[in-house]
Formats: C-alpha cells, structure tokens, sequence
C-alpha cells in the first residue's frame, strides 16, 4: 500500500456531549448493548469519562482513514468506525445513569461549589501551558467557552482527560496537582448526575444501572480495539499507529485508581500486525432531555 505522511500532532482528548445528546446515542446503542453476551463484558478497570474523551478526541483522525479501511481491508466491518461515536457517548450516558443510581450524596450546591473554582484553576493551568505549546490550544479554547452547570461538569471531565493524556510530559511544569486532575475527572460526572436527579429524580436501580453501564463500556473497548487493529495494519510503515489510535490504557498518571475503577488494569493490549489483521427505551433520555 502506498505510503502517506505521518500524524504530526499528538490528538488531544475532547469532552463528552450534553447529556441529552448523550441519551439520543445510549438509545441508537441500546440493543447491542442489551444483545452482547455476558461472556464479551470486558472488566471495567478504566475511568470511563477519560476513556470517552480520549476516544472523542482521536475520532477525525480516524475518520480520516476511513476510505483506506474500506479499499484494504474489505472485510472489516465498517459499522464499528461508523457508530465509535455513539459507542462512546453511549458509554458515557451509561456512566452517568450509574452515578444517578446511587445514594443522593452528590447534592448540586456542593458540588457546584466545589467545582467552579477547579474548574477556573484547571483552566487556567491549561491556558498557561497550551501558550508553551504543551497543551492542545483549540481543546483548551474550547473548554474556556463552555457556559452553564452542564458545561462546568463536562470541562471538568475534558481537563482531567487533557491533563492525564499528557501528564508525563506536563508533571513538572505545571501548578497542578496529580490530586486536583483526579478530583476533576470525580466531580464532573457527579455534578451532572446529581443535575440530572434534581431534574428528573433517580436513574434506574443500582443493579441494572451497573449491568448498563458494563455492556456499554465493553461495546466501546471492543470497537475500539478491532479500529486500533486496522490502523496498525495500515500504518505500520508510518510507525504512527498508536498516535492516531493510542491504547485506551496508556496515559494514565499513575495515580490510585478513582472510586469509579472496579477492577485491576490488565496488561497493556498491544496492537496487532499486519500479518494478524489480514488474516483476518427513549425513556432513558428523558433523564437529562
């Protein structure tokens, strides 16, 4: 296959869509959701708004490969790319009906209280390091626009996201604390549950809530995964594979894992070879409508 030019900026993580827009893709996803097989789920060992917001992030470069998909690998099922993005933000409303599933801790006064200034100080740390060229300056500029209680909750989620994704390379050059990304990626969806519950009152129960918010997870690391294989396959001469689909457990900065992790990180996944790759209900969105 012909050689085509290298990525040469690293795709910065977005954050994830209002929640209504959220439902209107959980529904889209819902019976493969329900349809997959217990014995499919993948352990639900990951921050789940980081993982949207790194997938959000890199879906124009992937989107962008779509035709050399299509004409060099014929039999990959093309529905995966084309629904990655329900996938995610699916994933993302089932995260956040898990969280409206819980006890009513997650009052909207104290939150908001407590998520305005992180927001603002995050912001701000964000801005000083996308001057220097350590941060993605149009993800940053989009986080700044953001209005309104949904808007301080998801840049909360896109700032620990952007902030993770970089944090080897930022650590030492920033007023922010491992501890402050942590608490951002935390209080972001608990605000917009907690939105969603003064709003609508709980979610489902716990049980089915949880049941969820695991099939949508592993509808999207699935997905994922399979994209990732056929980008190594048709990048494996550029060597730019895993910047244009970069593995969903990389980028985490080491820290304990957050309230919402389950289960132990298991070994990295690595993408496959050329060589292994060509052998080859609306009332769910009545909670934040």
């Amino acid at each position: 296959m012909a050689k085509s030019s290298s990525v040469k900026k690293k795709p910065a993580p977005r954050k994830p869509s209002a929640p209504p827009q959220a439902a209107a893709a959980f529904d889209k996803a819902l019976p493969e959701i329900e349809a997959l097989s217990p014995d499919r789920l993948i352990p639900l060992n990951l921050d789940v708004p980081r993982v949207v917001s790194q997938v959000l992030g890199v879906l124009p470069g992937l989107r962008a490969l779509r035709p050399a998909v299509a004409e060099h690998l014929p039999t990959f099922e093309l529905a995966r790319l084309d629904r990655l993005e329900i996938y995610a933000l699916a994933a993302w409303y089932a995260h956040l009906l898990w969280l409206s599933s819980g006890d009513a801790e997650s009052a909207v006064k104290p939150l908001l209280a407590e998520a305005a200034p992180l927001r603002e100080n995050l912001l701000g740390d964000a801005e000083a390091l996308a001057r220097r060229g350590l941060l993605d300056a149009e993800a940053v500029a989009d986080i700044r626009a953001g209005q309104g209680h949904i808007d301080t909750a998801n840049d909360l989620v896109a700032l620990s996201a952007l902030f993770t994704a970089s944090w080897s390379e930022i650590a030492c050059k920033t007023a922010a604390t491992e501890k402050e990304v942590k608490r951002a990626g935390e209080v972001g969806p608990q605000l917009l549950a907690a939105l969603g519950i003064r709003e609508h009152g709980k979610g489902p129960g716990p049980t089915e809530a949880a049941d969820k918010r695991a099939r949508a997870f592993s509808l999207l690391v699935y997905a994922y995964d399979q994209i990732r294989r056929a980008v190594a396959y048709l990048r494996w001469d550029e060597e730019d594979a895993d910047a244009i689909a970069p593995s969903l457990y990389k980028g985490r900065t080491g820290r304990a894992t957050s309230s919402t992790d389950t289960t132990t990180a298991p070994p990295d996944e690595a993408p496959a070879g050329p060589a292994a790759v060509a052998g080859g209900s609306s009332s769910s969105a009545a909670s934040w409508s």
